[in-house]
């Protein structure tokens, strides 16, 4: 079995409405960052509200954690667990030139949608954050059908038909909060920097031009970095654009 990581908590529920649902349920309680892991999810959920289809066999966990700074730092943990979840699956299959990392919170396997990640944290006085829930969910057996996401998104597929490694939850969530809390132990002692180096190493159409869709507005550009905020970095026909929050499509 994978060594866990010192410091870190971990339950394992046979059932739960959802992983981040329960990180909020047990964050005033929380004495260390804890691993919730939900063999079954009934009311999974993804970016922006959406459902998040979870059949029995795939995985989805949430790390809850107190942290102690500033909103706009905690919000970076986005890109730590995507390069933590990388290294997971890299270690998996051996076989990390088969994964690619989407902005903002993507993991892609063959060009297809593996993985998503959903951060989610509740406020306090000061402008600062409680609690923060990293929901993590994995397609290790099981990919939804292509009418069960919506349009534009791109191919769902599993961990299982696109390598042949089969892996259940239990045993991946071992090797995902290994890797984690090294990226983690990365970013407290460094700041954003090396982590952001390493996603840029691993990120999916890095230079390529691709289409970011805002709320307001709908920019085309070649894509160029992510800045030190986190923000999708586009040279358009027009101008050069930071964006804090889009929906990605190439």
């Amino acid at each position: 079995m994978q060594d866990w990581p010192e410091g870190y908590g971990r339950r394992v529920l046979a059932e739960v409405d959802s992983t981040n649902a329960e990180a909020a349920r047990i964050a005033s309680d929380l004495r260390q960052p804890e691993w919730i892991l939900g063999l079954r999810q009934t009311a999974g959920r993804g970016r922006r509200g959406r459902a998040w289809v979870d059949p029995a066999g795939n995985f989805a966990a949430s790390l809850v954690m107190r942290p102690s700074e500033s909103a706009e730092q905690v919000a970076l943990r986005s890109f730590v667990a995507s390069v933590a979840l990388f290294e997971a699956f890299a270690t998996a299959t051996g076989r990390p030139e088969c994964f690619s990392l989407k902005w903002p919170n993507d993991v892609l396997l063959n060009g297809g949608k593996v993985a998503g990640i959903l951060l989610e944290s509740a406020g306090m006085s000061g402008g600062g954050v409680s609690h923060i829930a990293i929901g993590i969910g994995v397609n290790l057996r099981h990919a939804p059908a292509d009418t069960q996401v919506e349009t534009g998104a791109l191919r769902p597929v599993s961990l299982l038909a696109e390598t042949g490694v089969k892996l259940t939850p239990e045993p991946f969530l071992g090797l995902l909060a290994s890797s984690y809390a090294h990226y983690e132990t990365q970013y407290r002692t460094y700041g954003f920097a090396p982590v952001r180096t390493a996603w840029l190493s691993r990120a999916a159409r890095l230079g390529e031009v691709i289409t970011a869709r805002t709320t307001r507005a709908e920019y085309t550009g070649t894509f160029e970095t992510v800045d030190l905020g986190g923000n999708l970095v586009l040279n358009t026909a027009k101008e050069r654009v930071a964006i804090p929050a889009a929906e990605i499509f190439f």
